[in-house]
């Protein structure tokens, strides 16, 4: 386990000069979390250097869909059928995004949603670099049990009133980043700056069924690419997974067959966490993700051959939330 880092910037201690100018700390509520769900609520806290707060601004986004699970963000359809569309706020959006690095709790998945809702637009959200506070935790050493918000915001003695509230999501994730940023700053940690790249394509098809009868709710996007290659994992593969023990950074991970999040946003994920993301299977590959290991693809047959573990995507995601360092022993 790292030492806790978070020590406060004295007065006389200078800020790092590559430190980014300003800040804009996001949250986004969403009708779900594959490629062809949309946002209904957008906030940005818009933070100076320093991380304190400049202003703040919240949206609701009509989805012309169903709002999906509104047990947990309560934003019913009655709700949402007088709110702007997202093509009617877009130029607001960036206007509070516009030369700052987003923050978010788990930023690649508020990225690709933004990014994907700017492609929808025909246009680009004017965000270049992304910091993840999942990461910044990790940076520091701080000692969570797990990396949920509500951990987080607890650890900074933060109070969250409206959980899965877009705008106070925000507001706890902007005052639990502040002393994040700036124990970072004390301890001249590098931030875990990833950069954001838009979508350059976008497709939008009716849904299966639709096609003919012209029928209402919406279309499923076909086609979307990130315009972007992916860097290579900086850390050596520590072998195979073991069942019962944590992934460790380096580890080499596949994934096989449909997955109900969006198979590039998962890629991002264990990406982020630190995991080598490969496209094949070999005898060096630690894990293979699929929810469907019956099925015969080329990928389960080589796991098969080479004793590959296997596991499945809900297992694979509770695994990400507590990713063993590389220089862990």
């Amino acid at each position: 386990m790292l030492e806790d880092r978070t020590t406060t910037v004295s007065p006389g201690t200078p800020w790092p000069a590559a430190y980014p100018k300003g800040y804009a700390v996001v949250d986004v509520e969403t009708t779900g979390l594959a490629r062809d769900d949309r946002i209904i609520s957008a906030a940005v806290y818009r933070l100076d250097e320093r991380g304190e707060v400049e202003d703040h601004w919240y949206t609701l986004v009509n989805p012309e869909r169903d709002p999906g699970p509104v047990w947990i963000h309560g934003l019913t359809s009655e709700v949402l059928e007088g709110a702007p569309l997202f093509t009617d706020i877009a130029e607001e959006f960036s206007a509070r995004l516009d030369g700052r690095v987003l923050v978010a709790h788990n930023a690649v998945f508020d990225w690709q949603m933004i990014a994907r809702e700017y492609a929808r637009a025909k246009a680009e959200a004017p965000v270049r670099q992304r910091l993840c506070t999942i990461a910044l935790s990790k940076e520091l050493g701080l000692p969570l049990p797990n990396h949920k918000l509500e951990t987080l915001a607890a650890h900074f003695g933060v109070v969250q009133r409206r959980a899965h509230h877009a705008l106070d999501d925000a507001r706890v994730l902007a005052e639990a980043f502040r002393p994040s940023l700036r124990a970072a700053a004390a301890g001249n940690v590098r931030l875990p700056l990833l950069e954001c790249r838009p979508l350059t394509e976008w497709s939008d098809t009716p849904r299966i069924g639709q096609q003919a009868s012209g029928g209402h709710g919406g279309y499923r996007p076909t086609s979307w690419r990130p315009s972007r290659k992916r860097p290579a994992c900086p850390y050596p593969n520590p072998g195979r997974y073991e069942d019962g023990k944590p992934l460790r950074q380096g580890m080499r991970v596949a994934f096989s067959g449909d997955t109900s999040i969006d198979r590039e946003l998962l890629e991002d994920r264990a990406a982020e966490a630190g995991l080598h993301v490969s496209t094949s299977i070999s005898r060096l590959t630690s894990l293979l993700v699929t929810n469907d290991p019956d099925s015969g693809t080329s990928k389960v047959l080589k796991a098969r051959q080479f004793g590959t573990p296997v596991v499945d995507e809900a297992a694979f995601g509770q695994l990400l939330r507590d990713v063993a360092p590389a220089t862990e022993k």
